[in-house]
């Protein structure tokens, strides 16, 4: 790094775009620095700070201390070994009335974005001291402050370069280097198989995951959305509606009236064009909008804009909660039937590998910011400078959704032999129902073939993935070892059952590449054996001789290739391993 630029003040962050001018209603939520109860947040004259894990734990530790409203459950650890813990706010002590709603914020699962954090610790606060114990009267409230602990720790001034504060940020991925945030499928680490694990204990009905975004410049503050938003395809439509119908306008209005700007969960199609159009960004189950469309939790994802400054952002997440309280106490009975709905959902048929669709759906409004192009001499090209003023005509772009490339047919059950203890494991962390056999069990069942499976030639998660687009099916009488496990997709969680245990789906334990056995060819044949055989095939099978003369004469490749000719016998011989590229999890049709 140049001289120049380590001795900047990377927080003043010149290079962005100026920030419009505000002053919401939402201000007056802040508490002055000398009030006993302010947070770190608040006590920074430039309300451009949040603390650090022990901070922020020391200072939720005594709020618990001081309110029977208060506790704290730890409900995991980190690679580093930080306790993961949650605050709880409740008036039914240790157990929650199951009549009340339960809304689950969650904080930090990308640390840099931690404006969840700062939000709840204000109004946790407030509930705590500041008269708004009602807020709790019909509905509890779980907030994860920090997800990714470790990751929250490796914090620098330099972590987020696209974002106006906080002035020290938490770094992205976890201390194994893992973006959480695509681990909703597969499960692979501590932090996320933690929260699962909360999620499955106390079943809330709102699920919100506040995040800030990347990318383009635009006047809303607050964006969110969910997948099902205004018609698009989701695998809960009753909660959907309820989200789009009652939720959405209700927090609209709430944001608005105390001076935010409020708007869908969009992203650009293209950085050099900002009016070039707006995406869903994907309906992708490994996020947290999509897995929670498919295992029936409502789920909204909140993009703050990084664009705008640290308190404006903090005090628009605080009004969000808090109005998802007031929304919850009033309408929770309507959406827990909306999730119950969905919950008994089991469509024959499922679409999954959403890709973006080439057509847009519709024109949509857009607040735009002003903005010029300008040659770059470090670029050599014309770039975007936002100008920080809000255009006052209203943008009119095409919005684009997302389509599946893939119907998947939903099976009785599928069974999982006991040697992939570890694919169970994540099966049972989601809470999906299994039956384990006490002894072996010889069932006739579909197994699958994967024809020209590919492999990524780099790394993603710290997997290198698989794909497969074609399978063939095999009917076998298959024995399963003591340990196996049936997984019937009649359940609430079949849709996710599906998704993760056919190959030829993107969010499968096999796309992720958690089966590469299958892909392993062990034995082989010497090419003085096989020749010979070869020949005797030849001479013995005239419909096998037509079939191989016709593949020679259609693959030129193929046929100035010796060892790929022999190959091509060996493998319709008795001696080639059956059980190459056989997926080893089986379906019950």
């Amino acid at each position: 790094m140049s001289q120049s630029v380590s001795n900047a003040a990377p927080w003043d962050q010149e290079f962005l775009p100026p920030a419009p001018e505000w002053s919401g209603a939402s201000r007056s939520l802040i508490r002055r620095s000398t009030d006993p109860w302010a947070t770190d947040f608040e006590k920074d004259p430039e309300l451009n700070f949040s603390p650090d894990y022990a901070a922020t734990r020391a200072w939720f530790d005594r709020l618990d201390a001081s309110s029977d409203l208060i506790r704290i459950e730890e409900f995991g650890v980190s690679p580093e070994g930080r306790p993961i813990y949650a605050v709880i706010a409740s008036k039914d002590g240790a157990t929650f009335d199951p009549a009340k709603p339960v809304l689950m914020i969650q904080a930090g699962i990308h640390p840099g974005e931690i404006d969840g954090k700062d939000a709840g610790m204000m109004l946790l606060r407030d509930v705590a001291h500041y008269g708004k114990a009602h807020l709790l009267d019909e509905v509890n409230l779980i907030l994860i402050p920090i997800l990714s602990v470790d990751g929250h720790e490796r914090a620098s001034v330099y972590s987020r370069p696209n974002q106006r504060g906080p002035r020290v940020q938490g770094w992205r991925n976890t201390a194994t280097n893992q973006n959480l945030n695509r681990d909703y499928m597969k499960l692979d680490q501590a932090e996320m198989r933690a929260v699962r694990g909360l999620i499955v204990k106390y079943r809330p009905d709102l699920y919100v995951d506040v995040h800030v975004t990347d990318g383009m410049d635009y006047q809303y503050d607050v964006t969110f959305g969910f997948n099902g938003e205004n018609g698009a395809f989701t695998r809960s439509p009753a909660s959907s509606a309820w989200l789009n119908d009652v939720f959405k306008p209700a927090m609209y209005g709430a944001l608005e009236d105390r001076g935010h700007i409020p708007g869908e969960l969009v992203f650009g199609v293209d950085g050099d064009d900002p009016k070039a159009g707006l995406s869903d960004g994907g309906l992708g189950e490994r996020f947290s909008n999509g897995w929670g469309a498919a295992a029936h939790v409502p789920t909204i994802l909140i993009e703050n804009h990084s664009l705008k400054p640290y308190d404006q952002r903090v005090l628009g997440t605080y009004v969000f909660i808090e109005a998802a309280l007031r929304i919850l106490a009033e309408d929770g009975g309507d959406l827990r039937a909306a999730i119950r709905s969905d919950e008994a959902l089991r469509p024959a048929e499922i679409p999954a590998n959403f890709e973006p669709d080439p057509t847009p759906q519709r024109t949509v409004a857009f607040k735009g910011i002003r903005y010029e192009t300008y040659r770059s001499e470090a670029s050599g090209r014309d770039e975007i400078r936002w100008l920080g003023e809000p255009d006052p005509e209203l943008w009119q772009v095409p919005f684009f959704g997302s389509r599946p490339t893939l119907t998947l047919t939903r099976p009785e059950a599928y069974w999982v032999p006991a040697h992939r203890a570890d694919l169970i494991e994540r099966l049972a962390i989601h809470g999906v129902r299994m039956e384990r056999i006490e002894a072996p069990r010889t069932v006739s069942v579909d197994m699958l073939r994967l024809v020209d499976p590919t492999t990524a030639t780099r790394t993603n998660e710290g997997h290198v993935a698989n794909a497969v687009k074609t399978v063939e099916v095999e009917r076998r009488d298959w024995t399963f070892p003591v340990g196996s496990v049936r997984v019937p997709t009649d359940q609430p969680l079949g849709d996710v059952v599906v998704l993760l245990l056919e190959p030829q789906s993107s969010e499968s334990f096999f796309a992720w590449g958690l089966v590469p056995e299958v892909l392993n060819r062990v034995e082989y044949i010497e090419g003085y054996a096989i020749a010979p055989l070869a020949d005797r095939m030849l001479a013995a099978d005239p419909v096998l001789k037509a079939e191989f003369e016709a593949k020679l004469a259609a693959e030129p490749e193929f046929a100035a290739n010796g060892d790929a000719r022999l190959q091509w016998f060996y493998e319709r011989t008795p001696f080639y391993d059956d059980r190459y590229r056989l997926y080893p999890i089986a379906r019950e049709p």
